[in-house]
């Protein structure tokens, strides 16, 4: 079974506290990481810069306002988030469309860079969606993802895991009245790759160069490379 429908479904329900509830989980940090992928992605010139899974629209509108001569598109398969990007970034020039990571409805060689947040923990197979985005790069574009890690078993790993379990689902429950999606997302922080093996999937998929950096002791990662 795939986790598609379930998950966007998901993020149709939980799109109008999406931006709250980020704020909050994170402490605020959030659009620090965000401003970090856009300096990574690079100045596009006129080209043209896909941000994908865009959700409520924060990376496309920091890439837009950071580079302003690109044009810019910002993809998602939910809807409802996509409705909320459009209200919240109504005075700046992105074009917002449905899409589907796992078979992009862009050519081969379209785009300066593709940036995504909160993608890869949310697919049946991250290598697949890794491919998309290195085919519909042009050659010398990069690849930005932000994306949770499993925290590593240290001496904060007891508090850290306590605070994904009740802390994070407690806050879904009050701030966004739904628990069991947030339960879901930190779930799937603790079952997804860890930094250095999604690197090297980045490597199968095809990108060169491939970086990251870690975040939120060690919660958060940044990955790059280039196709």
């Amino acid at each position: 079974m795939t986790k598609g429908p379930a998950v966007q479904k998901m993020f149709d329900d939980i799109a109008p506290n999406y931006d709250l509830m980020n704020r909050v989980m994170t402490m605020g940090q959030d659009q620090g990481w965000r401003r970090f992928v856009v300096k990574k992605a690079g100045d596009p010139g006129s080209g043209r810069v896909l941000d994908l899974a865009t959700g409520t629209g924060d990376i496309a509108a920091l890439m837009e306002k950071q580079y302003p001569g690109g044009h810019h598109l910002g993809a998602d398969f939910s809807l409802n988030m996509l409705r909320e990007a459009r209200k919240r970034f109504a005075d700046q020039l992105i074009e917002w469309q449905a899409s589907d990571a796992n078979n992009l409805p862009y050519k081969d060689n379209s785009f300066e860079s593709v940036t995504f947040g909160y993608l890869l923990r949310n697919v049946d197979d991250s290598l697949v969606v890794l491919q998309e985005i290195y085919r519909v790069l042009k050659p010398g574009g990069r690849g930005v993802c932000l994306d949770t890690t499993p925290p590593a078993k240290n001496i904060l790993y007891p508090f850290i895991r306590f605070y994904f379990r009740f802390g994070i689902p407690l806050l879904g429950r009050f701030i966004a009245s739904d628990e069991a999606a947030y339960s879901y997302l930190t779930g799937s922080t603790m079952g997804f790759h860890k930094a250095d093996e999604l690197a090297s999937i980045f490597e199968e998929a095809g990108f060169t160069g491939v970086e990251y950096k870690n975040f939120m002791m060690g919660t958060i990662g940044i990955h790059w490379g280039q196709k």
